[in-house]
């Protein structure tokens, strides 16, 4: 008998809209808030080229602010709740059953290959980021309480994640 193989997951997807003055404030200066938003719909643009292209279930950004010419055809987009990152991550992963896997929207890396997983010998995926955070997080079965309560945007976040799964 042979086994199935795993349908693919959802793809989350969870952004800003890229308006000067909301995204990579970080980064002001020595950017202008303008270069600042070209560089956030740079990463966008093409984390959202290599979802589209990779093999899902279903396309979704969960995305504060509007959708721009920067969408690509083939995503439903959500609004993000209010709340902390690990609420708001919480509530993309509570919008899906089945498995998914979620980005971020600074994950400029990314190829359809490496978003081809398949949940079918584990029950998660963590990316952990040089910076102590991940960049993905996919779950077999989405449980928004893994996240909740999760410090984020800390050098820790990645391993406090990890400890959760």
């Amino acid at each position: 008998m042979t086994s199935s193989p795993t349908p693919p997951p959802t793809l989350l997807v969870i952004a800003k809209e890229p308006r000067p003055g909301r995204v990579k404030t970080r980064l002001t200066p020595p950017f202008t808030p303008g270069q600042a938003a070209a560089l956030a719909e740079a990463a966008l643009t093409d984390t959202l080229e290599a979802v589209a292209a990779a093999p899902a279930a279903r396309r979704v950004l969960v995305l504060d602010g509007r959708p721009g010419p920067w969408l690509p055809p083939g995503f439903e987009v959500v609004p993000q709740c209010a709340g902390g990152l690990d609420e708001r991550l919480a509530a993309a992963f509570a919008q899906v059953t089945g498995p998914a896997l979620l980005l971020g929207m600074d994950t400029p890396q990314v190829t359809p290959a490496l978003l081809t997983v398949g949940f079918g010998d584990c029950e998660a995926y963590l990316g952990l980021a040089e910076d102590g955070g991940f960049w993905a997080l996919g779950l077999a079965a989405p449980d928004p309480a893994l996240l909740r309560g999760v410090p984020m945007s800390t050098d820790r976040t990645g391993a406090v994640q990890h400890e959760r799964l």
